[in-house]
């Protein structure tokens, strides 16, 4: 397919016995991945599981939305953690399944954007469900990082502003089935788009999904924005590549 695929959004460490085998599998393949968590401990874990053995999978330091309600004591950890790491995610804002801490994940979110404001050079996955506006009106338009609203679900409006501020947009299989989907994918500007396999939370047929099936999205893609297979994996390509260019 010409230039590698990438992940930007992949639970690892979310596939138990088989995160060795699969990490063994994206570094064969050479797809540049960003394995995010849900809490500060799961970050350690994985980094001590994959250890330095790997030159395409990149941990992020994570702090999932819907958990911080129960795990709010793990909170200073994320702090401790956070100026030693350049990839953040997963972080955001849940309305949907949080809205009775909505306060705590509100303080949390503005705290960890002053925080990555301050010390620069960072990469963010987002998490925005029935969140949008208030993500990207917490980030604000001179975010001295980098970030991606992964699996974006807001208004198209919302979605407007945030291109204004430099947000990128991370895509999976599903948005590419779905009306919604489409519809957003759509409005993102060529050169924000960027994949994600959100797996294991998105199966492919009856596989579950992984970095190796981001393929497929491509195929999908290329129709979508009506460019040659090799045209859209060259774009993807140089997004990514401009992403994590600091």
């Amino acid at each position: 397919m010409g230039k590698p695929l990438h992940d930007t959004h992949f639970h690892l460490d979310l596939f138990n016995d088989e995160i060795l085998s699969i990490a063994n599998k994206i570094e064969k393949e050479k797809i540049y991945t960003i394995a995010v968590t849900n809490l500060p401990p799961l970050y350690t874990e994985i980094i001590k599981k994959l250890k330095d053995n790997y030159n395409y999978i990149r941990p992020a330091l994570g702090f999932h939305p819907e958990l911080i309600g129960k795990y709010h004591t793990l909170i200073p950890k994320m702090w401790e953690l956070l100026p030693h790491v350049k990839y953040i995610g997963e972080v955001g804002l849940d309305y949907k399944v949080g809205n009775d801490f909505k306060t705590k994940q509100v303080r949390f979110f503005e705290n960890l954007i002053e925080k990555c404001d301050n010390q620069g050079g960072k990469i963010l996955t987002i998490h925005s469900r029935r969140s949008a506006d208030d993500v990207i009106s917490i980030i604000g338009r001179n975010f001295n990082s980098k970030y991606i609203l992964h699996w974006y679900s807001g208004s198209i409006k919302t979605l407007k502003k945030a291109v204004e501020n430099g947000a990128y947009f991370s895509v999976n299989y599903s948005m590419t089935k779905s009306d919604s989907g489409k519809k957003i994918i759509a409005q993102i500007p060529m050169d924000r788009l960027l994949l994600e396999s959100d797996g294991p939370f998105i199966k492919f047929n009856k596989d579950v999904f992984t970095p190796l099936h981001n393929k497929h999205t491509v195929v999908i893609l290329s129709k979508a924005l009506n460019i040659s297979l090799e045209q859209t994996n060259t774009l993807l390509f140089n997004n990514f590549r401009s992403l994590i260019t600091l």
